[in-house]
């Protein structure tokens, strides 16, 4: 953001100075400003479909840096009446640049939606990004030849998996489907998959593949499942597949009406495999409400016939009641793919453990724990942790070459990245960034280049660029610029003045914002620790803060004052235990709260209880921030850590505890 009022300030000075030669090199840096302005009002009109204004703008934008955006987004916002020849003149101008193969992806789903094959195949050899699930769902439906049985299983995985419909895939899906390559069966599959994860429209698109005019029938099992099994229709042929898509979609807000209805009248008229499923999907829910009868749902269902999210949530189930020998069969009957997350090979290796009875029988998971040991992730950590070894940082590799730095310096694609982030373009310029520095990008960097980017946007203060492109090299480790520290004496200042461990304030921080000072999220939290208005406003009473009004969050020493002050709040909630406290930063007080069970419950280790945490977006976020907390300490303290020590255990509330800490927004 500084480029704009430096060259203001040249702007302003200009007439002052005497001598023709400084008011004539403020020139070009008038015209600059102009243009930025330009470039700035083009990606506005854009965001607005303004096509017309886009026209008008864009020769005003040449010879400016960013001239591949503005060129992008007047042809990108009329692709669907632009001619061939104006596209193809594009790609020749914009030859290498991440413009040319956005617009070239653009194109091909175009292409696609046209049903255009043999223009299609044209560009698609030339499609460098290669990384569009649509593009590669039309690439299947408009070959001459279907794919070989690799090629099927690929386009079915992308199909199972995708969140949202597309036409693309949908194509795909009814030529494989007409050829017999795609079965009813796979085709029920995904309708359960996308009515489990609310995707309704997926759903609908599912079934149209295999039942006409069937409207009717999936509005009432998606808006009212309860009332359609209620009328005991006849469990035949298709109407079964109904009868478990409703008893699937009743889970989701009833798993256990969903299980009295399926254990006292559904289960006998249903195929032991839409028993399972419909078994799973209960068990998934309860599990999910972290119900102690989640797991035996889960044991009235076969295994084989359940999906990857089923296994997990048994998986969790398991975890939480201690049963090892049920946790190792869950992760076993994972699909090989969802079984080499880190995640599963972890816990699968600490459930063979527990249940050898021999030193042999340990070999095989000690070997899956080293196999993904290390300082990189949260489970990495704890396997380090279980082969008796301390969290030590890896010896910095040797900085980048003079000749390595100017070669990032020059990347014109990195540039383009910078100068976008600088004008207020952050997304723009982090996409181009991305594109630039991918590994998996034909002719993509090497982790000498990578550490030299990444040490560029360090310079730049870029700091989300920097971790994440230092995060893509693989065998070459810099820690300090994975785990940067700006800001560090107001960080350390103010944790020692509240009492709080500043390597955990570090491990939030960049999982909250990446150190991007101008962060703002979907719903309206701001700054580095990314919080909300109406946090700060009852944080700032707290803590003593007088006269705070929200727009103050964007001041970096203001906002470090709050969101520690929070921070050390809810630590003090739940007692000095970090994981609760930072699922109580991102989801609210109230939920670590339910989530640690009624009195009585057990009491877990840490990690199993993180596992086990319902919401995605906080159970990740949970482990994140732990995982940075523990290597952020190894950078400051400049000894090895432990992980597990930080994590505890995590039992119920006491009954003398203090008044909670309520919820807000």
């Amino acid at each position: 953001m500084l480029l704009r009022p430096i060259l203001t300030s040249i702007l302003l000075l200009a007439p002052l100075c005497s001598g023709l030669g400084l008011a004539q090199a403020a020139a070009p840096a008038r015209v600059k400003v102009a243009q930025d302005d330009v470039l700035l009002e083009m990606s506005q009109a854009f965001r607005q479909g303004d096509r017309k204004r886009l026209s008008a703008l864009l020769p005003r934008a040449q010879g400016h840096l960013l001239e591949p955006w503005a060129a992008y987004w007047e042809l990108r916002a009329r692709l669907d009446t632009a001619s061939a020849s104006e596209v193809r003149e594009f790609f020749r101008r914009y030859a290498g640049t991440y413009q040319e193969d956005r617009l070239r992806n653009d194109w091909l789903l175009v292409l696609g939606q046209r049903r255009d094959a043999a223009g299609f195949a044209d560009e698609l050899s030339r499609y460098r990004m290669n990384d569009d699930r649509e593009v590669r769902c039309y690439a299947v439906g408009l070959a001459a030849d279907l794919p070989s049985a690799e090629g099927v299983s690929e386009i079915r995985r992308l199909w199972l998996a995708q969140r949202e419909a597309d036409e693309g895939c949908q194509f795909a899906a009814q030529r494989l489907h007409a050829a017999g390559r795609l079965t009813d069966q796979d085709v029920w599959r995904k309708a359960r998959l996308a009515l489990e994860n609310n995707r309704t429209k997926a759903a609908r698109q599912a079934v149209d593949l295999v039942v006409a005019d069937a409207a009717k029938t999936v509005d009432e099992v998606i808006s009212s499942p309860s009332r359609y099994l209620a009328k005991r229709v006849v469990a035949t042929g298709r109407t079964r597949e109904w009868v478990t898509l409703a008893l699937v979609r009743l889970a989701a807000s009833d798993p256990e009406q969903a299980a009295s209805l399926l254990e006292n009248h559904w289960s006998v008229h249903l195929t032991p495999e839409q028993r399972s499923w419909a078994w799973g999907a209960i068990g998934r829910q309860a599990a999910q409400r972290l119900s102690p009868e989640a797991s035996d749902h889960f044991a009235k269902a076969r295994s084989s016939d359940l999906g990857d999210e089923h296994l997990a949530w048994k998986t969790r189930a398991a975890l939480r009641l201690g049963r090892w020998r049920e946790v190792q069969a869950a992760i076993v009957s994972m699909s090989p793919e969802a079984r080499k997350d880190s995640t599963w090979v972890y816990w699968l290796a600490r459930a063979q453990l527990h249940t050898a009875k021999s030193e042999s029988e340990r070999a095989e998971p000690l070997r899956a724990l080293q196999s993904i040991a290390g300082m990189r992730g949260f489970y990495e950590q704890l396997a380090q942790e279980e082969l008796g070894q301390k969290i030590v940082l890896p010896e910095r590799p040797e900085s980048p070459t003079a000749e390595e730095r100017e070669a990032a310096r020059q990347n014109p694609g990195l540039q383009r990245a910078l100068a976008a982030v600088a004008l207020g373009l952050r997304s723009d310029g982090v996409r181009e960034w991305n594109y630039t520095t991918n590994l998996h990008q034909r002719g993509g960097m090497g982790d000498r280049e990578l550490l030299a980017a990444a040490e560029l946007a360090c310079e730049r203060e870029v700091w989300d660029r920097c971790i994440n492109t230092s995060e893509r090299t693989r065998s070459l480790v810099d820690v300090a610029q994975r785990f940067p520290t700006p800001h560090r004496d107001a960080v350390l200042s103010r944790a020692q003045q509240i009492g709080l461990d500043p390597a955990y304030v570090y491990g939030l921080i960049r999982q909250e914002s990446r150190f991007v000072m101008d962060a703002q999220s979907g719903v309206g939290a701001s700054g580095l620790m990314q919080v909300m208005p109406p946090t700060a406003r009852w944080t700032a009473r707290k803590i003593g803060l007088t006269d705070f009004k929200p727009h103050q969050l964007t001041d970096r020493d203001t906002n470090i004052a709050i969101g520690t002050g929070y921070l050390k709040l809810v630590l003090d909630d739940f007692a000095g235990s970090m994981p609760l406290a930072a699922a109580a930063y991102n989801a609210g007080p109230s939920r670590p709260r339910s989530w640690r069970g009624q009195s009585g419950a057990p009491t877990l280790e840490a990690a199993i209880w993180a596992e086990n945490v319902p919401f995605s977006e906080t159970r990740d976020y949970v482990k994140k921030v732990l995982a940075n907390t523990t290597v952020y300490a190894a950078l400051l303290s400049g000894q090895p850590q432990s992980l597990k020590a930080r994590l505890g255990q995590v039992g119920p509330r006491g009954g003398d505890a203090p008044e909670p800490l309520p919820d807000l927004p």
